[in-house]
């Protein structure tokens, strides 16, 4: 049986960026999928879904954005296509439909299982992402079968859903896009609110992601928190990529007569359990916007930049309104709940000693405490950008080297793991 130099799991931007790093490094090595290049961005996204991020912002190793909307944002066939010309730029190796059973080690080497036969490896690096299966809460399984639920995964447009009104579930990204489209579409909606974190589109006549790079926030790493497993679990960032780069948050979804409701805490038969601490946590949020843009602001006065952007603009607040602690779907008309609720992963085909208490891989810059094994884009795995298109790259690159160099130490999978720092 052939034995590969490294094998990687996962063909989305993870796995490619590190296989274009190896592939300069003349290193052998195959990515494998269970899909397609760019799997999820084929069969898990709504119709309607545009990259969060502007299309400048586009960038892996030895490849970015070429086109000519550098200030807007690719819909979810163009990431795919160009997930797919940058696998063909430098020839990438992937074997792709290939679902991995199991990965164990037999002392020498990594055993890969898939359908398609085993594989041997020197190394194996798991990119399989950070966004890997829904989190749907417990409360999801004490609904009555009556009310549908679909996750976003799962999500595609508002005609597939039954007749009727419309509980979304989540606060970020996800929740406050799908919350819009469904009530643009004529649906009644009902947005239950958790915590979330609250920007502008555009600030001053610049996209908040451009202040975000310039500040450096992007370059954060795991050294420079106290609560590695706190950052880690931060919502993400209340943007929303459309043609018209105007802001969609709570405000706007209010004016356009999106119902908002608390987090939703149980669920029993049609009834859901909801927190009446809502304005707290819409409060919460606003402030920390305002320290945000506060740190803007404060820099552009620092560099002299007060003649180059626009005067600031009020971000115009939520409207008061009445928290009920419970709600009946059925009486409220409302027909399926669709849960926006972040992602879990699932690693029961990694059977390798790299776990943590909570079942996420132990790992310092996507080194792990065996050696030989490596994670590649979670969520700010080193860098705070480590899951982004466009951060991705510097830990390809680290862990490039780190197979290259043929280091087998066990030191750098240490510090700061999963928890906190110190």
């Amino acid at each position: 049986m052939h034995t590969t130099n490294t094998l990687i799991i996962g063909a989305g931007q993870a796995g490619l960026a590190l296989s274009q790093r190896l592939t300069e490094h003349g290193c052998d090595h195959v990515v494998l999928d269970r899909g397609q290049v760019a799997e999820r961005w084929h069969s898990e996204r709504w119709d309607s879904l545009r990259l969060l991020s502007p299309n400048w912002m586009t960038r892996l190793p030895g490849f970015r954005y070429d086109g000519d909307d550098p200030e807007g944002f690719m819909t979810a066939p163009e990431v795919a296509s160009f997930f797919r010309r940058y696998a063909a730029s430098f020839e990438a190796p992937v074997l792709d439909h290939t679902t991995v059973r199991r990965v164990t080690h037999d002392g020498e080497h990594f055993v890969v299982e898939s359908d398609r036969g085993t594989q041997r490896s020197h190394h194996v690096v798991v990119a399989t992402g950070w966004c890997d299966q829904p989190a749907v809460p417990l409360a999801g399984r004490c609904l009555s079968p009556r009310i549908e639920q679909v996750t976003a995964t799962e999500y595609r447009r508002p005609d597939d859903l039954p007749t009727g009104g419309v509980l979304v579930v989540g606060a970020s990204a996800t929740g406050v896009q799908l919350a819009h489209e469904l009530q643009q579409s004529g649906r009644s909606v009902t947005l239950a609110v958790g915590n979330h974190a609250r920007m502008p589109r555009r600030y001053r006549g610049m996209d908040s992601f451009w202040w975000l790079d310039q500040l450096g926030s992007f370059d954060r790493t795991v050294d420079d928190v106290d609560d590695v497993l706190a950052i880690r679990s931060e919502p993400s960032l209340q943007l929303v990529g459309r043609p018209d780069h105007r802001t969609l948050d709570l405000a706007s979804l209010q004016r356009a007569g999106v119902r908002l409701v608390g987090r939703l805490e149980r669920g029993e038969g049609s009834r859901v359990g909801l927190a009446t601490d809502v304005a707290s946590v819409i409060a919460a949020a606003d402030e920390r916007m305002a320290q945000q843009l506060a740190r803007i602001d404060t820099a552009i006065d620092r560099l002299g930049l007060t003649a180059e952007v626009l005067d600031p603009e009020p971000m115009p607040p939520v409207r008061p309104f009445v928290a009920p602690d419970e709600l009946d779907l059925e009486a409220a008309g409302i027909s399926t709940v669709v849960w926006a609720t972040g992602y879990r992963r699932s690693y029961d085909w990694l059977q390798l000693p790299i776990f943590d208490g909570r079942g996420e891989i132990r790992q310092y810059r996507g080194v792990t405490p065996f050696p030989g094994a490596y994670v590649l884009g979670l969520r700010f795995q080193h860098f705070r950008n480590s899951n982004f298109i466009d951060g991705v790259g510097r830990d390809a690159t680290f862990v490039a080297d780190h197979i290259v160099c043929g280091r087998t130490d066990r030191a750098d999978a240490t510090p700061h793991s999963s928890g906190t720092k110190g």
